[in-house]
């Protein structure tokens, strides 16, 4: 998945957490935050912690990859 936003980061939280078939207050449990965080950023809340955010994908599974985007890359597209 490509994330150019915070809205597309939400977006693969909210769809992992509903493929695995939990809810925001497990995932909140699993990754130490407060089910309104989830539940605030999943709805497109724009910040959050760096190292919140991390806690919340390790909880899922999920890993951030950051990649260089050269103009070789964005000529591709």
């Amino acid at each position: 998945m490509r994330a150019r936003s915070s809205i597309d980061i939400a977006t693969a939280i909210r769809s992992r957490r509903l493929e695995l078939g939990l809810s925001q207050a497990s995932v909140a449990d699993r990754a130490g935050v407060s089910r309104k965080w989830v539940s605030e950023f999943e709805s497109g809340k724009p910040t959050a912690e760096l190292g919140t955010l991390l806690r919340v994908l390790d909880a899922l599974g999920l890993l951030l990859e950051v990649r260089s985007v050269g103009r070789d890359a964005k000529a591709r597209e």
